[in-house]
């Protein structure tokens, strides 16, 4: 029986001034980023990939509770599995030191780089070029981990990467607390399960990601809702169909809750203030959500006095929806 083996190439990385654990892997294999990530805040990440052992994942983690370290757990590991020889491994532990392995009979190319901080490993690539330059990029790239891990897994693209092609890709973050309400550790979990270009769409759906779940905004750029802003606001929202004040530029209790319900209907709620202040991201994808409205309406509405003054939940004017043409014209006389 042949066994399935995948070319993969990751990252996997700690930031030490938040305590964040990441990592990144695109692949030519179906749903990547169901096998190859496991992380846990506070006990480290790592990656298990060529002939996988998922098992590497929950015994790993369970060593780096213990604060085991990195080389310790890689050690451990691969001698008690008489696998080994065709197992890739990468890991980066509690205090942030990193260890990877890669296995003799692992398909070429394959290898890894460990840096300070991180670990980059691949096999079916085009060359160690990859893994260099994910190396160079996770290094230089400024930003936060996030930011660094997608540079890294470009970089490693660039230069061939899975000589087979592409597939599916993954970015995974782990920090105390950080997931959806703080009531797990899970920062950050987008998959690209098939896709012709992966990595680029995984980078799609994480700006998304990023826009309503997370709030890495520099705090400087919050803007205070009042005048042109808050008339810029209450515009959109009745485009939208949330408000349906004068835009007076005074955020007054009505406009709170118009746009405290578009928070919610947006997913926006991690990232609502009570300090009268409001994030740029989110005046700016209300401001493109009206714009969008304006075009269609201007498209598919009938020819309607004051009809882009409405928002799509306003109600119809008096008399009902029909035509004039469609209404009951008196019997002929004969």
């Amino acid at each position: 029986m042949v066994r399935a083996r995948f070319g993969t190439f990751s990252i996997v990385a700690y930031e030490r001034e938040t305590q964040t654990w990441g990592i990144a892997v695109q692949s030519k294999f179906l749903s990547v980023g169901a096998v190859v990530p496991v992380a846990e805040a506070g006990a480290g990440a790592l990656a298990t990939q060529a002939l996988a052992n998922t098992r590497y994942g929950p015994d790993g983690l369970s060593l780096l509770r213990r604060g085991r370290r990195a080389a310790d757990v890689v050690r451990e590991l691969t001698e008690a599995d008489p696998g080994r020889d065709e197992r890739q491994l990468g890991i980066v532990d509690s205090k942030g030191e990193a260890a990877a392995f890669t296995g003799r009979k692992c398909m070429d190319w394959a290898g890894h780089e460990v840096g300070d901080g991180f670990t980059c490993q691949g096999n079916i690539l085009f060359g160690p070029a990859v893994v260099r330059a994910m190396a160079r990029a996770y290094e230089s790239t400024g930003g936060d981990i996030l930011d660094r891990l997608l540079a890294a897994l470009s970089a490693g693209q660039r230069e061939g990467g899975d000589r087979r092609g592409m597939q599916s890709a993954a970015l995974v973050a782990v920090r105390a607390q950080g997931g959806y309400g703080g009531g797990n550790d899970r920062w950050v979990d987008v998959r690209v399960d098939d896709h012709p270009t992966p990595i680029e769409e995984l980078k799609r759906i994480f700006h998304l990601y990023d826009m309503t779940m997370l709030n890495r905004e520099d705090p400087a750029t919050l803007v205070r809702i009042t005048g042109d802003v808050a008339r810029g606001l209450q515009h959109d929202l009745g485009i939208l169909g949330y408000y349906t004040g004068r835009f007076t530029g005074t955020w007054d209790a009505a406009s709170e809750a118009a746009f405290h319900r578009f928070i919610g209907e947006h997913n926006f709620e991690n990232r609502e203030r009570d300090d009268g202040q409001v994030w740029p991201s989110i005046v700016e994808y209300l401001r493109e959500r009206a714009a969008a409205e304006v075009d269609r309406r201007s498209r598919t509405a009938p020819i309607v006095p004051h009809a882009l003054d409405r928002g799509p939940g306003a109600g119809a004017p008096a008399g009902g929806g029909r035509s004039p043409s469609a209404a009951k014209k008196p019997p002929a006389t004969e």
